[in-house]
Formats: structure tokens, sequence, C-alpha cells
């Protein structure tokens, strides 16, 4: 998940700057890195549900929705999106005992090797 983190951050750079290309192969290494989750880790300590089947009921629709606003090369929808995304992160998070672990849209770029 911290690769995830790491997607997260640069999908909202990428966005912002409207830089449609980057925000498209963040969404899509969002993609892999979930499927990768689920493949190689489909339990995690207490958790009762399925890694693969959580992934599928928080994250399916907001990447859905984030893919058509930046096809759609649309700045408002695009951070409408972003935001339903990051509350689904949450949403999971507090539904399988992670809470504490609280995602947020980035407040600074910690990226500065690359241009957005």
């Amino acid at each position: 998940m911290a690769q995830s983190a790491m997607r997260h951050a640069k999908l909202w750079f990428a966005g912002s700057a409207q830089n449609w290309d980057l925000a498209a192969y963040e969404i899509d290494e969002l993609h892999e890195g979930f499927e990768d989750a689920g493949k190689f880790h489909p339990t995690h300590k207490d958790i009762k549900q399925p890694i693969p089947e959580l992934l599928n009921r928080y994250m399916d629709q907001p990447l859905a929705e984030l893919e058509q606003a930046i096809k759609g090369k649309n700045i408002k929808a695009f951070s409408e999106s972003y935001d339903h995304l990051t509350a689904s992160c949450n949403a999971c998070h507090q539904a399988t005992d992670f809470g504490f672990n609280k995602v947020i849209q980035p407040s600074f770029n910690p990226f500065a090797n690359q241009s957005f």
C-alpha cells in the first residue's frame, strides 16, 4: 500500500497540472498495484474480508470516475473524483480497522525531481 500512497499523490499532481497522459499512467499503475495486492496478499492480519473483495467494493467506482475525468480532460471532475477516491481509501481503512491510516490530498510536492 505504500506504493499506492505514492501513486495517489502523483495522480493528484499530474491531474492538477492537467498532465492528462501522466494522470492516465498513474491511474493504470494504481490498478496494477491493487491487482498485485489482491493477488499476492489476498488476506491480511485480522481483516475479515478478502482483500480483492474490499478493493473491488471500495476502489472500482472511484477509479472509473477518475478515468472518465482524465479522458475528458475535465479538471473539475478530476478534482471531485480524486476526493471521492481519497474518501473511498479512508472508508476501506475504516472498514478494516486501519482507520488510523488516513489518506489526504497532498499539501506539498515531495517529488521535486519530477515535472508534473
